[in-house]
């Protein structure tokens, strides 16, 4: 108890700083935001380049924040950083590195997280074996916040396939990658790309450490060669995936969402449901992310808050306005009928350049039902020089900005710099820039963010002159 009293004294300090400085309006979109940022924390702090970051707060106590994000090099291995005063202090390690002894294996990469209402953390990510990832996809569990883990499931690429789908077949891609978790409803789901189609399966969590057995994966019909998935639980335990079409080269792209109904009961998903093109495809190349590319990369998430837009689906994804440019906007919709129907797409960046947004990420407070969303900007960076600008060639440096939804995800606030630095990940030599994602999560009125970071606007990156990237965050309050 006494933790806890102290750690809410924290952030609610940290809080009324941040409602203070994001009181003025930001500045026009060829210039750097004139209130002051978000206070922003440099969570890693080590040595070498890290990206690819998951991060949650446990709705237990708000306090407890844990983010785990990719290494760089060729050693196995991901780092954590646990707090339990909101970000005052943080608890640094590496895990998942193979050391004997070590719980979590050897793994290569793409973590995900997701704590549920009970204070169970599920992680998933990718092992690796020598060289090789195998086609075995770990679940692991925490119930300490985040200060230690076991694998409960390791879930196999070969999903069964019911009579709608047997027609699915192998794709591009002959390894398990993207792996994403998600809880609500009792239940925790993972979905990860199975070598070609998309792989799903779920157990039931009742309690604080209190996790059943991960029904038979399953193929989700029509996802064939469809990657960068995510999932999301509705009010009744059902589930939706997300996932983009076509992974090679730019051009395409189109967002597939596919629902099962009854989720851990008998039915399965329904067939594949087209939402829009967005023209990105798997792999387009911008100048911000010159060596790893950009795909559209859909998220999810639904509202089981009981409140008046209770059911409502939301769905962000990157547009690229004209096949061919690198002029990419973030885009939300939604749906109040299970993802049968989209509503008309809202534009979530506001502003007038045509430079690049790219690598988004929406999450719901389930206190309330608002919406936050952040994702990497390259508005500042006009090739004049300036704060936005670390080279003088337009266009190839971000910042992580963010806005709120108040109504349900039908207006955006007037965007928010968060970063109070600007990046170049080119600089880094991380050979994947930012990666394929960043991380968000929101509860209890406060937005915590994740992303990867070289400006060293903190003045404690070890390596900072070596330009490499470490993962920052900060404490946002909504409006």
């Amino acid at each position: 108890m006494r933790r806890e009293s102290v750690s809410i004294a924290v952030v609610s300090a940290l809080a009324i700083v941040l409602l203070a400085a994001g009181s003025g309006e930001a500045a026009g979109p060829s210039q750097a935001a004139t209130a002051s940022n978000p206070v922003n924390i440099n969570v890693s702090q080590r040595l070498g380049n890290e990206s690819e970051e998951a991060v949650a707060v446990n709705p237990t106590d708000p306090n407890n924040v844990v983010i785990v994000t990719n290494i760089g090099g060729t050693a196995a291995g991901m780092f954590e950083g646990v707090t339990f005063d909101g970000g005052a202090t943080w608890t640094r390690r590496l895990i998942a590195t193979g050391a004997p002894g070590d719980p979590l294996g050897s793994a290569c990469c793409d973590p995900s997280l997701s704590f549920d209402k009970y204070g169970n953390l599920f992680m998933t990510y990718l092992f690796l074996i020598g060289n090789t990832v195998p086609s075995l996809v770990p679940v692991a569990l925490s119930t300490d916040g985040g200060l230690t883990f076991a694998v409960i499931a390791s879930i196999a690429s070969s999903g069964k396939r019911n009579a709608s789908t047997g027609s699915e077949r192998r794709g591009l891609f002959r390894f398990v990658d993207q792996p994403t978790i998600t809880t609500g409803a009792n239940e925790v789901w993972l979905v990860f790309n199975g070598g070609g189609p998309i792989i799903a399966t779920g157990a039931p969590a009742t309690g604080l450490g209190q996790v059943g057995s991960f029904i038979t994966p399953e193929v989700v019909p029509g996802t064939n060669n469809c990657t960068y998935g995510d999932v999301a639980i509705g009010p009744r335990g059902q589930v939706m995936n997300v996932c983009t079409l076509t992974e090679t080269g730019a051009g395409g792209g189109t967002l597939r969402v596919n629902v099962d109904q009854d989720g851990l009961g008998p039915n399965g998903f329904d067939q594949s449901v087209s939402v829009i093109d967005t023209h990105i495809g798997g792999f387009h190349f911008i100048p911000a992310q010159v060596d790893r590319s950009i795909d559209a990369e859909p998220g999810l998430t639904w509202d089981r808050t009981g409140g008046i837009h209770d059911g409502r689906v939301y769905l962000i994804y990157t547009f690229e306005r004209s096949n061919g440019t690198d002029n990419t906007d973030i885009f939300v919709r939604f749906s109040d009928d299970q993802g049968a129907t989209w509503s008309t797409p809202v534009r979530v960046n506001d502003d007038t350049t045509t430079n690049s947004q790219f690598l988004p990420k929406i999450s719901l407070d389930p206190t309330t039902g608002n919406l936050v969303v952040s994702w990497y900007d390259a508005r500042n960076d006009l090739g004049l020089g300036g704060p936005g600008d670390t080279d003088g060639v337009p266009n190839d440096d971000a910042q992580l900005w963010g806005a709120f939804s108040l109504d349900g995800g039908q207006t955006f606030t007037k965007n928010i710099q968060i970063s109070a630095g600007t990046s170049n990940s080119h600089d880094s030599g991380n050979g994947i820039d930012y990666g394929d994602y960043s991380g968000l999560s929101f509860g209890g009125g406060i937005a915590h963010p994740a992303w990867a970071d070289n400006s060293n606007s903190t003045g404690d990156n070890p390596d900072g002159a070596l330009h490499q990237l470490d993962i920052y965050t900060a404490v946002v309050p909504s409006p």
